[in-house]
């Protein structure tokens, strides 16, 4: 038997752009949704909705469900589930555009983490990236009316949590079925979002048609169809390349929070959020370009 062809790489980038217009769709219609539904219950509707939706795509994968994914998918489910309570308290606290630039920090936290746990080597470029961070987050801190606040401090928590995910799912899976894998996830974000709202303080809210919308576009699009897109097809690319492309998101939430909910940012904080994009950007360009680098050494040692 011939393995299958692989898809032609620019339908694979449309793919993979295309999941980064939908997650940073997230962040405007999350803004919506927390204006009416408090943050927990938002997270919770929404990932009840995405299980249920996964439930129906599993139904004939579920007799192969067993314990080791069980265990596994709740790990990473775990991290996810803090990931995205922490997202919609960002969201609720500040812009969507100062909260997608933060969230691009976890490109940063990755090495710092894999460093304190495993002693991996951090590198100059990275240290670099930091150090950038650290001056515009200062200066998102000092140049808009409210300086750095609750809601970009969950902002930039949010992004350490997403690097744990990612690190998560890369040291915890295993080969499980993707979508069994996803399920589990899903049901545990919810487990997660309803013992939140069981203890933390209800505030008084109301569902209207604009929340309600928002719940149903946050389930289905970011959540159930771009997983799927992402685990389909960031395969055929290298996770540098993936990286860049997932650098997109903040661009569309700050294209969402001028043109939409009509955001404006001062000079201050456009630097800051440029200089953390870049802090961002920077590692993910160098080792683009040491993978170029070795690509074409090994085609002229082989040639």
């Amino acid at each position: 038997m011939t393995a299958p062809a692989s898809p032609a790489m620019n339908r694979v980038y449309f793919f993979l752009i295309l999941t980064t217009f939908f997650w940073g769709g997230s962040f405007l219609f999350t803004k919506i949704g927390v204006a009416t539904i408090p943050p927990q219950l938002f997270v919770l509707t929404r990932f009840t909705l995405a299980t249920a939706i996964m439930l129906l795509v599993c139904s004939r994968r579920l007799k192969k469900l067993d314990y080791g994914t069980l265990f596994r998918g709740m790990t990473v489910g775990t991290a996810l589930g803090l990931t995205n309570l922490s997202f919609v308290y960002g969201i609720q606290g500040t812009s969507i555009s100062r909260a997608g630039v933060l969230n691009n920090l976890f490109v940063l936290f990755i090495p710092v983490i894999t460093k304190i746990v495993w002693r991996d080597r951090i590198g100059r470029v990275n240290m670099a990236g930091i150090a950038l961070a650290v001056a515009g987050i200062a200066l998102l801190a000092t140049g808009g009316g409210s300086g750095f606040n609750r809601g970009d401090f969950f902002s930039t928590f949010c992004a350490f949590l997403i690097a744990c995910h990612i690190i998560s799912v890369s040291k915890v899976l295993k080969d499980d079925d993707v979508f069994l894998i996803t399920l589990v996830q899903f049901a545990t974000v919810s487990l997660i979002a309803g013992a939140a709202t069981l203890l933390l303080p209800l505030p008084s809210f109301s569902i209207t048609t604009p929340a309600v919308l928002s719940v149903v576009y946050c389930a289905v699009l970011p959540t159930v169809l771009c997983f799927t897109l992402q685990n389909i097809f960031q395969r055929f690319v290298t996770p540098t390349r993936a990286g860049l492309i997932y650098t997109l998101d903040p661009a569309w939430s700050l294209l969402a929070g001028f043109f939409i909910l009509g955001e404006r940012l001062n000079s201050r904080e456009w630097i800051g959020c440029g200089i953390i994009f870049l802090a961002a950007l920077l590692p993910l360009l160098f080792r683009l370009s040491c993978e170029s680098r070795l690509i074409s050494s090994y085609i002229n040692r082989s040639s």
